[in-house]
């Protein structure tokens, strides 16, 4: 068994799992309304350029969080962003699971 192999089917079968399906289909659905294809763009702008400086050492503002978590639940109004973010966090469930089996293994492995 090569265990690259099992990585990209593992992969594959996160891409097709009815979870993955359900974001693209939700991310569609939102692209195609104009404003909360522009008001998911923005948030989700605001959200990598916090991760990129909370990886470079920087620690945002109570001020920063609470304006991001304040446009989260403005955005979370509109239903096509609402079901974007719902679908998103069902693949998350999934992908921290998969890595949950994937490290009690290795712990098991390592500290045998």
């Amino acid at each position: 068994m090569n265990v690259y192999d099992k990585a990209y089917e593992l992969a594959k079968a996160l891409e097709e799992s009815h979870e993955a399906k359900d974001v693209r289909a939700a991310r569609a659905a939102a692209d195609a309304d104009p404003d909360a294809r522009r008001m998911l763009f923005d948030f989700q702008k605001q959200q990598v350029d916090l991760q990129q400086r909370m990886m470079s050492g920087e620690e945002p503002s109570a001020e920063e969080l609470e304006s991001l978590n304040r446009l989260y639940e403005v955005l979370s109004m509109n239903p096509l962003v609402q079901r974007y973010f719902e679908a998103e966090k069902r693949l998350s469930v999934v992908i921290e699971d998969v890595n949950r089996i994937i490290g009690n293994s290795l712990s098991a492995l390592l500290l045998s």
